[in-house]
């Protein structure tokens, strides 16, 4: 990595504020103390006003805290210019164009200890984070509360879910900020952790739309050490204060000096497109810290997973009620006859895996312990290395070899993640030696050490730990039910893919994600790295497997496949069962040629909570992938490919909704269409009710040019 630092300033504090814009001279930050010497910035958007004068400073337990009190010591102001390659990613280089403002602070009544706030002011928003710099006067302290503020401009209208410290598996609202009610929760029952904290509290990322028309994204970056950030409402003021998770006892981070917190980020824009073009997640998270990075590879997968949720197979092996870990004889226990993870069963998705060319078969329920431990809060779960009798760890290991197919493992550590980090290196070893690169870990429960958070300190800490021990024996991470990322993929690129959202298994079993959700997921959750939200369902209505069973997904099969553009992962599951896609294999195709890993990314069209269009290159090839969906109203979208090179011919093959497509009516009719295409196209897309279209874009050969007619113009 290259740094320009094309200048720095460092002056004495003056009586005025401290004003930077960014390097484009579209935002503006300003920082200044109060008359009681209390932190406060402020950030406008050309002429616009982003986030009025707002309070900022740390509360610490049993000592003086950094609230107030302060003198401006020193001011430092930069600005960087550079580039960095991700290992993968949505675009090939990622430009880190900021100015940055440095400025300490000291507390004269307290021996003068110094705190330092760091903004980085970006083109599309901001960064800031408080740093406790090694000093005499603080070494170990407890931070009791954190007291950032972002007072809003107005009563914007805010896509957000409820406050939670254990969960972030809820279905987005749309409303005013006036009008946040965590408390009216329609989903009771669906998610076992959810444990709301106040009526005006919300999670973050909270994506909100100002009634001038200013699109403003609150998030953080760089999540370590720290419990995450939600934010509680002032409904009559519109000022947002941060909210932290906190422990058994009541403490949110134990921090030693030198220590710093997450970036707060702010991001701003009058186009909802460049929200999701920022790149300002990722450009404040540190650079990778592995030298050898060659280990690390995009998956594209099919699993023993998708079967368990439509109630066709189960994890569990028997439906006996009490096991224990160490002490029962597995063998002896009689089988239930549905379990999944058995030996033949995986070979069907090697070999459908192996003849389609996918990568990779993931395996849940294949390890003892599944029968009763749901809901009992048991220490001693798993250990991640028995596998129940009918599964053939050392058989599937060659049958899989000799496919060329690789196996990935899971780790359901039921919350019991103390169970878990003391077997890490076993269950990492138990991996390699049997041939598994990567692992699908999930943390579903209430955590032990009881009293501790998905979301606190503790946890964060944890997550980290696993990641960097599976990266010592170069084994991938795909996290489920974690705290959400906020671009930590970057620091460690073989944390492939988290869930830590609502994702597509819900449509199995309950009131389901609404088909406004995957518009408005790109805008949240998606702001702080790539999902395994599991899409690609064919069979859409649940009562294929079960009369009795009345729900569905809520999408067409045309938008399944268009989320894998709009929705980015390195890691893609084909979801549905084999089954299911070898009834369909001409929509099954665009599942098959996407790619994972790309080149470049253009953001053609989006709204939140509307529709999202993007367009995306597959790495190292002239071939392009476009997806474009939309909520429960049907509409057309519009699709330039002026991305394209000039004067050269492609095939476009459009996987469509049908005239008749509908999510809930007729979910499962598509068409699929090819034409001629060039940079002077404009495609126009019909979309249905909570449907989409999914295009591969491709060279034309000189037997192409002959084959298909040139699209005609709408």
């Amino acid at each position: 990595m290259k740094k320009q630092f094309l200048f720095i300033l460092l002056v004495l504090f003056s009586a005025n504020a401290q004003t930077v814009q960014s390097p484009n001279k579209k935002l503006t930050i300003s920082f200044f103390l109060t008359a009681d010497s209390v932190p406060q910035y402020q950030l406008s958007f050309g002429k616009k006003a982003v986030v009025l004068p707002s309070r900022m400073g740390i509360a610490l337990k049993n000592t003086p805290s950094f609230l107030s009190g302060f003198a401006v010591a020193k001011i430092e102001s930069s600005l960087v210019n550079d580039s960095w390659d991700p290992v993968l990613g949505e675009v090939k280089t990622i430009r880190n164009n900021y100015r940055e403002l440095k400025v300490t602070l000291q507390q004269p009544a307290e021996k003068n200890r110094v705190l330092v706030i760091t903004f980085r002011l970006f083109d599309e928003g901001l960064g800031f984070r408080y740093e406790f710099p090694r000093q005499d006067n603080l070494n170990y302290f407890t931070v009791s509360d954190e007291r950032t503020e972002f007072a809003l401009t107005g009563d914007h209208k805010a896509f957000w879910i409820p406050g939670d410290f254990d969960t972030n598996e809820y279905p987005y609202s749309e409303t005013r900020l006036s009008e946040v009610d965590a408390s009216k929760e329609k989903h009771p029952g669906e998610i076992y952790t959810s444990s709301l904290i106040t009526r005006s509290m919300v999670q973050t990322p909270v994506q909100m739309k100002s009634s001038d028309g200013l699109y403003i994204n609150i998030f953080e970056a760089a999540l370590v050490n720290y419990p995450a950030m939600c934010v509680d409402i002032d409904q009559k003021t519109f000022v947002l204060t941060s909210k932290l998770a906190a422990d058994a006892v009541g403490n949110k981070a134990y921090l030693q000096a030198p220590a710093k917190t997450p970036w707060r980020t702010i991001i701003v824009s009058d186009k909802a497109a460049d929200i999701l073009s920022s790149k300002i997640i990722l450009n404040l998270n540190e650079p990778s810290k592995f030298a050898d990075v060659s280990w690390i590879k995009p998956v594209k997968y099919v699993g023993i997973w998708w079967e368990m949720h439509v109630g066709v197979a189960s994890w569990n092996y028997s439906d006996v009620n009490n096991v224990k870990i160490g002490e029962t004889d597995w063998k002896s226990l009689k089988p239930n006859g549905r379990h999944g993870a058995t030996t033949a069963r995986t070979k069907v998705y090697i070999d459908f895996a192996a003849k389609h060319g996918l990568d990779a078969v993931l395996v849940e329920g294949w390890n003892v312990g599944w029968e009763d431990w749901f809901g009992n809060w048991k220490e001693n779960v798993f250990d991640f290395v028995t596998p129940y009798p009918d599964f053939d760890v050392a058989e599937l290991q060659r049958y899989a070899k000799e496919k060329g197919v690789k196996l990935i493992m899971h780790h359901e550590t039921s919350a019991s993640v103390t169970n878990y980090e003391r077997q890490l290196d076993t269950a990492y070893r138990f991996m390699k030696a049997y041939g598994y690169d990567a692992v699908k870990s999930g943390y579903v429960g209430k955590i032990i050490p009881r009293g501790e958070a998905h979301d606190g300190q503790w946890m964060v800490n944890h997550y980290i730990r696993a990641v960097t021990k599976a990266a010592e024996y170069k084994i991938m991470v795909n996290a489920h039910e974690p705290v959400r990322p906020t671009g930590l993929q970057r620091t460690y690129p073989n944390w492939l893919a988290c869930e830590a959202a609502r994702g597509n298994e819900f449509n199995a079993w309950s009131s389901g994600n609404p088909p406004d959700h995957e518009t408005i997921l790109p805008f949240t959750r998606f702001m702080g790295g790539p999902m395994d939200y599991t899409p690609g369902i064919f069979q859409i209505k649940m009562s294929y497997y079960d009369p009795n069973r009345q729900t569905q997904v809520h999408t067409t099969l045309a938008k399944q496949l268009a989320l894998y553009v709009t929705m980015y992962s390195p890691l893609q599951m084909a979801a549905d069962l084999p089954e299911n896609y070898e009834a369909k294999l001409d929509a099954f195709q665009f599942i098959k040629d996407v790619a994972v890993d790309w080149d470049d990314t253009k953001i053609l069209e989006a709204e939140p909570g509307d529709y999202v269009t993007t367009a995306r290159k597959a790495k190292n090839k002239e071939d392009w992938f476009l997806g474009a969906i939309t909520d429960e109203n049907s509409r057309t979208a519009t699709a330039p490919l002026n991305f394209l090179i000039p004067n050269q011919k492609y095939v476009a093959t459009v996987y469509g909704d049908a005239a008749d497509a509908h999510w809930q009516k007729n979910p499962m009719s598509y068409k699929i269409d090819s034409w001629l295409v060039n940079s002077k196209t404009i495609l126009k897309l019909p979309l249905a009710s909570g449907g989409g279209a999914a295009v591969r874009i491709k060279p034309a050969s000189k037997d192409d040019e002959d084959k298909y007619k040139t699209y005609k113009q709408k």
